[in-house]
């Protein structure tokens, strides 16, 4: 199970998870790691797309949520939690590591750690493929898919 923060503007439109620009980057790094996106759950800690109107007026751009944001959509992850009931929890970014995992947690410190927790047996957080997205350089972008992907191997040699 993947849990990431907040439905973008293409998801927010096609109704699904992780199908705009980050999510294409999190098939491309499944598929180099031979992650079978079809076996995995994929899903958001916020479940409404929060937006902001770009500066140019032409696409809807994400924001953060907020705390109250999260409370008010917990009962839907733990739900889905509870349905999957899955063995390996991938936090992806801030927001669903600091859901699932508490609000102390760091991902620059503890990315790519397997963590206990009481979601699965197995719980790791690592980068979302937006912030990847969003590294203010191609160094910076190559480094953090690498660890990425790095991330991904632990979860595939864990399955």
């Amino acid at each position: 199970m993947f849990v990431g923060e907040v439905p973008g503007d293409e998801e927010d439109l096609k109704g699904h998870p992780f199908v705009g620009p980050a999510g294409r980057l999190f098939d491309k790094a499944l598929e180099e790691v031979g992650i079978d996106r079809s076996q995995t759950y994929v899903t958001n800690v916020v479940k409404h797309f929060k937006w902001k109107p770009s500066p140019r007026g032409k696409r809807r751009l994400h924001e953060k949520p907020n705390a109250m944001e999260t409370r008010a959509c917990a009962p839907w992850l733990g739900a889905e939690i509870r349905v999957v009931q899955p063995r390996i929890l991938v936090c992806l970014g801030a927001t669903a590591a600091q859901a699932l995992l508490g609000k102390d947690f760091r991902v620059t410190k503890q990315r790519g750690q397997w963590i206990e927790s009481e979601h699965a047996s197995k719980t790791l957080a690592t980068y979302h493929p937006s912030a990847i997205l969003r590294a203010p350089d191609p160094e910076m972008r190559e480094e953090q898919y690498r660890n990425f992907v790095a991330d991904l191997v632990k979860v595939e040699s864990a399955l």
